[in-house]
């Protein structure tokens, strides 16, 4: 039918799917040749290639070459969803297990303790969708080819200016490389300067995931006592001096999972104690746009001389852009650009586009403000009904979406009892290097609003259900 809403290619692709899904024609059956059809249906060649294209991509024809097309056999019929399974008390939790629950989507409800991730609504994303518009609309035949491989030009020289206004003297071409998230630029820190055997330094608690990452490149993982002041400095210098480790990753703003920042002096002393015992320090700046004010950073102090900075994009404006950034000494980020080729030739151009974008357009910050600022209060009420319910916070956290609270019991046995009532929580011992026994818990203020969440923690913790 001409003049139509649909294209002759479309009404035709969908006559003849209605003919396979009646068993008119039937599996195996070969289609008219394409000059046949079209003679028969009165339309041009083309416009049969495209109906057999739909049809093609759709899994209800075959093609063979020289032969023509075929009616594909029939798909099994869809099986019923299966019930969305609840985490299961595993006997013992591990970090693969909390993993592999953080991202199954029947856990998505009641995660207090999962993902390190706000929910969409406290988010923008019609920001981040009319900057895909935007970019779809603009960039075109850049789409299909590969990017700069030390990422998108333009994002690098925001993210020069970006650091050049926190006095980290980044240069777009000497010091800076783009990367998929800042995990993926942790991991290439991690394969260009850690050995089997050598020793990598990290704070006590830390972030989990990059524990079983040095584990890969068989580093030996030791780990410094992390307080709301800074660290145990003598116990600093004694593993330096004792291990002479290769890196020292710290978290010097807005910490996970406690939500504290290092201050002026522990700063100095780090920094100190790296060049008299010859050690490299990552400073990962994931959590800091979270931080109310100007943070002072080890990457500031230090001028990138024996710092590596590493950043990211996912938690202000979505998950999915996987993002990050590396800042570090010309020779290093040319090894680790090196090395990013190697492994993947190019980061998402696609996804640094949009980010590029976002920036660009200036409503980036007032975005940070409306996010921190609720970050804020849900964190503040987290830490109300927490202590209501009986848990101790001796520091509360003065940033950030984490709270680090002492449930006063083995708070692995805690997230087990919880797992089997489908709450997923996450026991201080995942935050250990060592996997030690702890009574601390981390809990997302994300579940500020989870009312069946407080009322689960409440009845397990055996505190006041005043959610």
């Amino acid at each position: 039918m001409r003049g139509a809403d649909t294209t002759l290619a479309t009404q035709l692709a969908a006559d003849l799917a209605r003919r396979i899904e009646d068993d008119v024609l039937r599996p195996g059956a070969r289609l008219p040749s394409i000059r046949a059809m079209a003679g028969q249906a009165g339309v041009s060649r083309f416009t049969v290639v495209e109906a057999y294209e739909k049809l093609a991509a759709r899994g209800l024809v075959n093609s063979r070459r020289g032969a023509g097309f075929f009616v594909a056999p029939r798909a099994l019929p869809p099986q019923p969803a299966a019930a969305p399974q609840a985490p299961h008390a595993p006997a013992r939790i591990d970090i693969a297990w909390l993993l592999r629950s953080m991202f199954r989507e029947a856990a998505t409800p009641d995660m207090p303790g999962g993902a390190g991730l706000l929910p969409p609504e406290w988010l923008d994303p019609e920001m981040v969708a009319g900057a895909v518009r935007a970019v779809g609309r603009s960039v075109r035949g850049h789409l299909v080819s590969y990017g700069h491989p030390q990422g998108f030009p333009a994002l690098r020289q925001q993210l020069a200016a970006q650091l050049q206004g926190m006095d980290i003297p980044a240069h777009a071409e000497e010091n800076l490389l783009t990367t998929a998230g800042v995990t993926e630029g942790l991991d290439l820190i991690a394969r260009l300067l850690v050995r089997p055997g050598d020793t990598v330094l990290v704070e006590d608690p830390a972030w989990f995931l990059i524990f079983g990452r040095l584990a890969a490149f068989g580093a030996r993982v030791v780990g410094v006592p992390r307080t709301p002041d800074g660290y145990d400095m003598p116990a600093l210098e004694r593993l330096a001096a004792q291990h002479k480790p290769k890196l020292f990753i710290v978290n010097s703003t807005v910490h996970n999972p406690t939500g504290h920042g290092l201050p002026a002096g522990a700063l100095y002393d780090v920094l100190r104690i790296a060049e008299k015992h010859d050690f490299m320090l990552v400073e990962d700046d994931t959590y800091a746009e979270l931080h109310p004010g100007k943070a002072m950073r080890l990457a500031t102090l230090d001028r990138l001389q024996r710092v590596i900075f590493v950043g990211g994009f996912s938690k202000m404006m979505a998950a999915s852009l996987r993002v990050g950034y590396v800042a570090a000494a010309p020779a290093i980020q040319q090894q680790l650009t090196d090395l990013k080729m190697l492994s993947g030739l190019t980061s998402s151009e696609l996804g640094e586009r949009v980010v590029h974008r976002i920036l660009a357009e200036g409503q980036y910050r007032l975005h940070m403000e409306r996010v921190r600022n609720r970050v804020d209060h849900a964190r503040e009420h987290c830490v109300r009904q927490l202590l209501r319910l009986g848990f101790q916070i001796p520091q509360p956290p003065p940033a950030g979406m984490f709270v680090w609270a002492d449930c006063g019991r083995d708070s692995e046995s805690l997230a087990r009892a919880a797992a089997g009532q489908g709450l997923l929580l996450a026991p201080g011992t995942l935050f250990s290097p060592t996997q030690a026994p702890s009574t601390y818990m981390r809990f997302s203020v994300s579940m500020v609003d989870n009312q069946a969440a407080w009322k689960k923690l409440a009845a397990l913790h055996g505190g006041p259900d005043r959610a």
